[in-house]
């Protein structure tokens, strides 16, 4: 029966998925061809998250707890977060191009497309080198795990491999919000570094340091705190400040659903608004 549906099917039709994976090969075919400027890029990004990661050492050099984190607890926390932000970032980095898009009259050309407008942002432009960051915050995790000789028991491996994945829906989620949101603003590029970007930074430290109502908005509006430092209460056995109980770290699929409700409805909403740049 198999073989009698696959002689039936059209050689030249194409699926979905399959045009999407032809595009993402296509994409990552053209930038490996030049291997010289994809490595200089890939470790420039990944320097680019070591940066990232100074101020924190420079922070805990100078007093002996952050947030009441110890060098390593706070490290712990920054390598999730830069993990799942890196992710994030990755796939749905695209994003923040909209405004260009806009301008060069290419989102016409996705919207007249029966595509999703979003997965063919997300394919038209993957960009590789970006994997660079993604390592650094993987290498800061894994040393962070032997330096603070954690107990690998079942609970804790479970929160350590699913921590940057639900941080990395969360960040997504952020990415796409921002984007629906630059169908309103004019050359929205600086609002969604402002927004994601400062969220992320928000994320990579201990949501013990935020204002009291900064750590309410950080968490059950906007949840960067659920995408490192509330497992990792939960993973080093402390206890949460005001608002951050270490048991709602296990309420990050919660959290990263409701992140992608609320994107999806402004995403939603933003394409409907737009009517074209008129160029």
């Amino acid at each position: 029966m198999a073989e009698l549906q696959s002689v039936r099917r059209d050689p030249t039709s194409i699926s979905v998925r399959e045009s999407y994976a032809t595009v993402l090969r296509s994409r990552i075919r053209a930038q490996l061809t030049y291997r010289s400027s994809f490595w200089i890029n890939a470790v420039n990004s990944f320097f680019t998250g070591a940066l990232e990661f100074v101020e924190i050492y420079v922070l805990l050099t100078n007093t002996p707890t952050l947030g009441g984190m110890t060098f390593g607890q706070a490290t712990l926390v920054f390598g999730l977060a830069n993990l799942g932000f890196s992710l994030a970032d990755l796939i749905f980095g695209q994003t923040d191009q909209i405004p260009r898009y806009i301008r060069e009259g290419k989102l016409e050309a996705f919207l007249v497309r029966p595509m999703p407008v979003l997965a063919q942002m997300i394919t038209s432009d993957f960009q590789l080198r970006r994997v660079g960051r993604a390592l650094l915050g993987l290498l800061v995790a894994i040393a962070m795990v032997f330096w603070l000789d954690l107990d690998l028991s079942a609970q804790n491996i479970y929160l350590l491999i699913t921590t940057p994945i639900y941080g990395a829906a969360i960040y997504a989620a952020l990415f796409v919000l921002a984007g629906g949101i630059q169908f309103w603003i004019i050359d929205g590029s600086e609002f969604t570094n402002a927004f994601v970007y400062g969220g992320s930074y928000a994320g990579h430290l201990p949501g013990s340091v935020l204002l009291a109502p900064l750590r309410v908005l950080f968490t059950f509006v906007f949840p960067v705190t659920v995408t490192a430092y509330l497992p990792c209460l939960l993973i080093l056995g402390l206890d949460g400040p005001t608002f951050l109980p270490a048991w709602l770290g296990w309420f990050a699929p919660v959290f990263a659903v409701w992140s992608w409700l609320l994107a999806y409805l402004i995403w939603r909403l933003g394409v409907r608004h737009y009517t074209g740049a008129g160029g």
